[in-house]
């Protein structure tokens, strides 16, 4: 088991983050394989032809993006933690990427390759300029494959950065860190268990942990380290694959409290602010805040203030009128 250790300062400074970088990672290893989730199939069927051509016209990018779905280690010049926060830019992230010389990327891709499950030669590894090479392919994917996608996935985890927030708040970080992903969790005091392998534990800075959700995996987490000390875990988000199997709420719900106050109180089974509320449900902000006006009235939500922004959740009693079953 490998931990994550932190100091009490570094624990107060960890917070979120946002990486177009994962995001674009994440999308090459998804299509650079069949689909397997289906609630990426038409995402997936519209993009994976077109990248398929640009792997197989480009043994240097076929043979990268293979090994990167197929090992449990990530090259350390790819994965850097982000620096802009919730508005870190793609434009940023690869400058670090680009300055990486042919001796350290070779070397990691040995790491990489010692790590698959499959087996792997680096026959592909010709000429040099490997880190320009790594950069073209990451703005290519970027550009052709998630940036028209990026207001809706941004939507998304900006969602699940907003509900771990409210966990925070109210529970502290081991509640907010809960169910990240199957092999994260809280371990004592101060570590955070990040997976199951034996490598050796980590001790991060005082300036703390990032946490960076993606939405393109519905599995499987990875560590970004940049020296001396610092550190960004990469989680699934929330969500992801809920989004396309949503249930409406119960009719005889909707006809106890109305529609639009029954739909903000099945939307909050998973905490959220009333801007994101009303931009996931298609209401006006007013209308919005008018419904949990009401709904806080009747203790069926409850308003948390994180920073500038009050995140809202169900009460008990909202989560069972919630649950209740109904034709």
């Amino acid at each position: 088991m490998t931990l994550l250790r932190l100091n009490t300062l570094a624990l107060s400074r960890s917070r979120f983050a946002l990486s177009p970088l994962a995001e674009t990672l994440g999308s090459m290893m998804v299509l650079g394989k069949p689909c397997t989730d289906p609630w990426l199939a038409s995402w997936h069927a519209l993009h994976h032809g077109a990248f398929r051509a640009v792997l197989e016209a480009d043994p240097f990018a076929e043979g990268l993006v293979r090994l990167l779905g197929s090992t449990k280690w990530l090259p350390s010049h790819i994965v850097i933690p982000p620096t802009g926060g919730m508005r870190t830019t793609l434009e940023s992230e690869l400058v670090p990427v680009a300055r990486a010389s042919d001796e350290e990327v070779r070397a990691e891709l040995e790491e990489s390759v010692a790590h698959s499950w499959k087996q792997h030669d680096l026959g592909w590894l010709t000429g040099r300029g490997w880190a320009a090479r790594t950069t073209d392919l990451l703005k290519y994917t970027w550009e052709a494959h998630v940036a028209p996608d990026w207001p809706r996935r941004r939507a998304l985890l900006e969602r699940d950065v907003t509900y771990r927030a409210g966990l925070l708040a109210a529970y502290g970080w081991p509640r907010a860190l809960q169910h990240m992903s199957r092999r994260s969790a809280w371990v004592g005091a101060d570590a955070i268990r990040f997976n199951d392998r034996a490598f050796p534990d980590r001790v991060v800075g005082d300036e703390g942990m990032l946490f960076v959700p993606i939405s393109v995996l519905s599995s499987g987490t990875w560590l970004c380290e940049a020296p001396p000390a610092s550190y960004a875990l990469v989680y699934p988000a929330r969500g992801s694959a809920d989004d396309a199997a949503r249930i409406r709420p119960a009719r005889s719900l909707e006809r106890l409290i109305g529609t639009g106050r029954a739909a903000i109180l099945h939307e909050l089974e998973h905490p959220a602010t009333s801007s994101e509320l009303a931009a996931h449900l298609g209401l006006s902000l007013g209308t919005v805040g008018d419904h949990l006006t009401i709904l806080r009235d009747a203790d069926f939500v409850v308003g948390t203030r994180v920073g500038r922004r009050v995140v809202y959740r169900r009460t008990e009693t909202g989560h069972l009128i919630a649950s209740r079953k109904g034709d």
